[in-house]
């Protein structure tokens, strides 16, 4: 589990903090985000739309 954490840290990932004898480990939200932002948000865009082109179409199919 180490390992696993220090690459997570060395890709910036986790940032850790000592206190006392503890290591705290935090995930670092900046690079999950830009993350998001470059790969996963191009394929989410095209789903969304579709979800919200149907809606717009039942509402119209009910009213």
């Amino acid at each position: 589990m180490t390992q696993h954490l220090e690459l997570l840290e060395a890709a910036n990932l986790v940032v850790s903090v000592r206190r006392g004898r503890e290591k705290l480990h935090f995930l670092n939200p900046v690079p999950l985000q830009e993350i998001y932002e470059r790969w996963i948000a191009k394929f989410e865009r095209p789903r969304l739309k579709a979800l919200s082109n149907l809606k717009k179409q039942l509402e119209k199919a009910d009213g």
